[in-house]
């Protein structure tokens, strides 16, 4: 199946201190099935140069801006150019270079929320799916081996039908006006015309509606919303909480704050079944908790021989040898290049390679954010979650 030839990437974005840029190229370079040729990595072209030299990448291919890149690989020979278009740039600069890069011929990866709004995502995805190439959207913690493990349990029917899910997501890095203080991480985030209209919803309560979703394996079928400005001055949401049904029946409660004041990035998720529970937290990202009505909880461990082929298919080190947040990333992006590389050699990819959030998971994020400003807004408050497509 594989090549002996690396995918050639081509960065849109993670100019010069970026943090979600490096993290990127450090998850796609690991497993040596990535390598990066090529760059626009900054809207200032002497941004974009510098970080190209901090690259040690051939100048030639450090370029001005993402149409000059599509338009000048294009001209190499085949052998030569791109093959893979990673965008990681704020989200109002999300929908036009996926659409041109997936034109141009190039599979794409891209940074999530899909797109700034619902219009864009409802555009991009029939471009998406029209597309003979592969599409990655990077909801990162999916990629972690024990939430792979808690999804495979449950959909073997270990803890029986689900019932009720929990996830939360604290984070407390906005916990005062830092836009007013030069940041920039903060300055584009809460900035509609750059994030969109949702605030932390849009940035992290994404994060935690896919992962009750994937984890579940339940779709939400409606939801109702409360969103907070908790900080003044603030002109999008940096709080809230979401009530959510599951077309099962289960119930879902789900809170982010980007305020939490001293949270650092603990994102966690409990589900209960029929049978049982599992509990999982990204700060102790290698276990799982699984928890019984009639015998001592378990703790599970990620690298160990017991676990299933999904949480298995995404471990790099034996058991107690700590896995994280970079690894996680690499795990999407190398199941991204398995299924490229199986697709080039006319082979069906496993069914474990092609477990990455795509389209599909992107739609749904959006459709998530615009039903929550929807609830948020009305007196009625419960709101049916349609995906219009």
């Amino acid at each position: 199946m594989y090549s002996s030839q690396k995918l050639k990437i081509g960065l849109i974005g993670g100019g010069p201190g970026s943090f979600i840029g490096a993290i990127h190229l450090n998850g796609a370079l690991m497993d040596g099935m990535f390598e990066l040729v090529a760059g626009a990595f900054s809207s200032n072209p002497m941004k974009s140069k510098q970080r190209g030299e901090e690259l040690m990448l051939d100048p030639s291919r450090v370029y001005d801006n993402y149409d000059e890149m599509f338009a000048k690989e294009l001209e190499l020979p085949a052998a030569e150019r791109i093959d893979v278009v990673v965008i990681v740039t704020p989200n109002n600069l999300h929908f036009d270079p996926t659409v041109k890069a997936l034109n141009a011929g190039f599979h794409v990866a891209l940074d999530k929320p899909l797109t700034l709004n619902y219009a864009e995502a409802k555009e991009l995805y029939h471009i998406v799916q029209g597309s003979e190439k592969r599409f990655l959207l990077t909801h990162t913690y999916s990629g972690y081996p024990m939430i792979k493990q808690a999804k495979q349990m449950i959909a073997e029917g270990k803890i029986g039908n689900v019932r009720k899910v929990y996830v939360e997501y604290p984070q407390g890095w906005l916990w005062r006006l830092l836009e007013s203080e030069g940041n920039k991480q903060a300055a584009w985030r809460t900035d509609p015309k750059i994030n969109g209209l949702a605030g932390c919803m849009g940035d992290i309560g994404t994060h935690a509606f896919h992962l009750a979703e994937y984890v579940s394996g339940e779709k939400v079928t409606a939801l109702c919303a409360d969103l907070y400005i908790k900080v003044d001055g603030r002109p999008i949401d940096d709080d809230g909480v979401v009530l959510m049904r599951f077309e099962n029946g289960a119930s879902c409660v789900l809170t982010a704050s980007q305020t939490d004041t001293g949270a650092e990035n603990n994102l966690r998720i409990r589900v209960y079944g029929e049978k049982g529970g599992l509990e999982w937290q990204q700060e102790l990202n290698n276990t799982l908790i699984a928890r019984w009505p009639d015998a001592p909880a378990q703790i599970l461990r990620a690298g160990t021989g017991y676990l299933g082929s999904l949480a298995n298919e995404n471990t790099r080190t034996p058991a107690g040898h700590p896995e994280g947040y970079v690894e996680a990333f690499a795990n999407l992006y190398r199941n991204f290049a398995r299924c490229i590389y199986a697709d080039r050699a006319g082979e069906t990819p496993k069914p474990e390679w092609e477990d990455y959030p795509g389209i599909e998971d992107g739609i749904r994020g959006m459709a998530f954010i615009d039903h929550v400003l929807k609830s948020n807004k009305s007196d009625l408050k419960w709101t049916p979650f349609i995906v219009e497509k």
